[in-house]
């Protein structure tokens, strides 16, 4: 079932990011939640406080120096393991402490690797700074909320190379996303659930191993069996046309 309230959804969250970074040492893992007009920060410093009682230790990240002045002040106790994506580049790359960015000096008790990095909001804008952070990293990585593929980018050459590489490394530990009349929901290490919305509520509809796309989502919403012979029939419509190119 889907959780009620945003409270149920995070410790949910939690606990499958949990589970998901004690299964891979070197895991890429990403966290979603695409509520409207939610307040990211307070649910982002909650996870990283909650990581922190953990045996490996955290740095938590952020696109630009106003978004992490803004997590040091409303998390002080964290203040030493937040950074902005460039400042941690840059720290890693050079292995000397810097003094501007904040927090750059905390102590890194097993090495670069032991950290468990949390980059929060990354944009398209931000690809190849988080590409050089995660690749600078030999230890596991949290994307929260990331927007790393654009739709502009995503239809030519550019797209297809990103996600056959880098963004084909990434598997979602948690996963609730609100659709036009439907949900998606994934806890690790359990499947990819779509809800449909129906007058009473959000109601089962299927289950898949992968993160369906937006036809196959459909096929599923159908609950008639009508979808999923749409589905082959544009499938088998898509085979004939690149045979004729």
């Amino acid at each position: 079932m889907l959780p009620p309230d945003l409270r149920t959804a995070e410790a949910e969250a939690f606990a499958s990011l949990r589970s998901a970074l004690a299964g891979n040492p070197r895991g890429r893992w990403t966290m979603e939640l695409r509520f409207e007009g939610l307040r990211l920060l307070p649910v982002v410093l909650r996870l990283a406080e909650e990581l922190a009682t953990g045996a490996a230790p955290i740095r938590l990240l952020f696109p630009d120096a106003g978004a992490a002045a803004l997590a040091r002040r409303d998390g002080p106790e964290l203040a030493e393991r937040i950074a902005t994506f460039s400042d941690h580049l840059r720290r890693s790359s050079s292995a000397l402490p810097i003094e501007a960015g904040g927090g750059l000096n905390a102590p890194d008790p097993g090495g670069s690797g032991a950290e468990v990095l949390i980059l929060v909001g990354a944009s398209q804008a931000d690809y190849g700074t988080v590409e050089s952070v995660c690749q600078a990293h030999v230890g596991r990585v949290v994307l929260v909320n990331p927007g790393l593929e654009d739709g502009a980018v995503g239809i030519g050459s550019v797209g297809r190379e990103r996600r056959r590489g880098f963004l084909a490394q990434w598997e979602a530990a948690y996963a609730l996303i609100p659709l036009s009349g439907s949900a998606l929901r994934r806890a690790h290490p359990h499947d990819w659930e779509l809800y449909r919305l129906d007058p009473d509520g959000y109601r089962f509809a299927a289950s898949f191993d992968h993160r369906p796309d937006g036809e196959e989502r459909d096929g599923a919403l159908q609950g008639d069996g009508s979808g999923g012979i749409a589905m082959t029939l544009r499938s088998v419509d898509r085979l004939l046309d690149g045979l004729q190119r």
